[in-house]
This record gives C-alpha cells, sequence and structure tokens, in this order.
C-alpha cells in the first residue's frame, strides 16, 4: 500500500451546494481528503482561506494539497478534475 504523505484538505460549508457536491465527487471516486467546516475554524486557518482567494473574504470550497491551493468555485466536474491533476492529487 502506498504511504499518503500528503493529504487533501478541503475547506467547507455544510450549506454550500457546490462544497456538497464537491466531496461527493471525492467519495465517490474515492479520493482521500480531510474536511474541515470552515466556520468552526481558527483565525489563523480562515485567514489562509481567505488568502487563497484574492484577500477579501473566504470561498467555498477552497481545496489545498502539498501547499497547492484551489480558490473556491463553482462545482464542475471537468474543472475540478483538471485542478486536482495539476495540484498532483490524482
Amino acid at each position: 500500500m502506498k504511504a499518503v504523505l500528503f493529504m487533501l484538505k478541503v475547506y467547507a460549508a455544510r450549506w454550500c451546494p457546490h462544497c456538497v457536491r464537491t466531496v461527493e465527487y471525492l467519495k465517490y471516486n474515492k479520493i482521500m481528503f480531510e474536511y474541515f467546516e470552515i466556520e468552526e475554524q481558527p483565525d489563523e486557518i480562515v485567514n489562509k482561506v481567505i488568502a487563497a482567494n484574492g484577500g477579501e473574504d473566504w470561498v467555498v470550497p477552497t481545496l489545498e494539497f502539498n501547499g497547492q491551493w484551489r480558490e473556491g468555485k463553482v462545482f464542475n466536474e471537468k474543472e475540478l478534475i483538471a485542478d486536482l491533476k495539476k495540484m498532483g492529487v490524482i
């Protein structure tokens, strides 16, 4: 079994339909990830998510893998796959 050195992190909100679809996609495709409810995170984490989204406010779902960030955006399967490949997740 391949050791997992880095885990995809998903910063999301339960009430966000794009977050729900992203999480469902990851689960269905057996892509391992850690889920973080953005509204329950300490300021240090929230500030990183804000920075990844241009510095104005947090946007979800925001993804992070091995120091690479994907800003929050609407769910689009093709874009998500391309971004996950670019980040080295898949």
